[in-house]
């Protein structure tokens, strides 16, 4: 027979209190009711048609695809369906909320901040000695060895090792601030001279260069970004003050499994 035991709310706050859990707890507490008032105070509304719609997605993207699912996940995380509708609704309340702050300002700081959004399709491969690396640049630019080879020879990562070393598509942002020069004044495909960081000596092959395009994704990127930028700067300017000693103001174990 399994055994029970009782887990109080002052049990779980002592539990994140030891862990050291306790700031990023009351900060969750904090940014929620940050996003709540600003909704509040713009005054903004959902319709059971966009809550049922974002209801669906929370459950897709939680692999929920048959009932059973649903309901085992609601008692694995301690939520009622009325609480798993309101984590709905507060996800579509905040989408909404981002857009009525910065659905206006998407693309001027889309062309003010375009050159962050260029990226890069690059092959690598890091090295740990210099006169190595140029002496591969070397056999690579007179085509005696290729750039896959040298993958194979010198990259442990399997699956990074089995593509030849192509590290996909990134950002501009997302590379090092001593290779982002390099890749991006390059006339792909072109192979870059050695470039020397604290990971070690990289060879890079620029494969191809990407302009941005304000699609439907960057734009949710951008926003997503802005929104975040505003959290940030907004909880800056807040003091949290925690009241544990009152009951009433001791969270549920439902409340803290949400937000932690």
């Amino acid at each position: 027979m399994a055994e029970f035991i009782n887990v109080s709310r002052e049990d779980v706050l002592y539990q994140l209190k030891i862990n050291c859990q306790m700031s990023q707890l009351l900060d969750a507490v904090a940014t929620r009711k940050v996003i709540t008032d600003a909704i509040q105070k713009a005054g903004i509304k959902v319709d059971n048609q966009e809550l049922q719609k974002t209801a669906d997605n929370l459950r897709l993207a939680n692999k929920l695809v048959k009932a059973e699912d649903t309901w085992a996940w609601l008692k694995k995380n301690h939520l009622t369906l009325e609480e798993f509708e309101q984590l709905a609704e507060i996800n579509l309340l905040s989408a909404k909320l981002a857009h009525h702050l910065f659905a206006d300002k998407i693309e001027p700081f889309f062309y003010e901040h375009q050159l962050d959004y260029f990226a890069a399709a690059t092959y690598e491969v890091v090295l740990e000695d210099e006169d190595v690396a140029w002496e591969i640049f070397y056999a690579l630019s007179e085509g005696e060895i290729s750039f896959q080879d040298i993958a194979r020879q010198h990259i442990k990562n399997p699956e990074i090792c089995r593509s030849g070393g192509y590290r996909g598509i990134k950002l501009r942002s997302n590379f090092k601030a001593e290779i982002a020069p390099a890749v991006f004044a390059a006339n792909p495909p072109q192979l870059l001279k050695p470039i020397t960081t604290t990971k070690g000596v990289h060879l890079i092959l620029v494969e191809e260069i990407v302009r941005p395009k304000l699609d439907d994704n960057l734009r949710l990127k951008i926003m997503a970004d802005l929104f975040s930028n505003w959290l940030k700067e907004k909880m800056s300017e807040i003091e949290i003050i925690p009241h544990m000693e009152s009951d009433s103001y001791i969270p549920t174990v439902q409340e803290l499994l949400k937000l932690g």
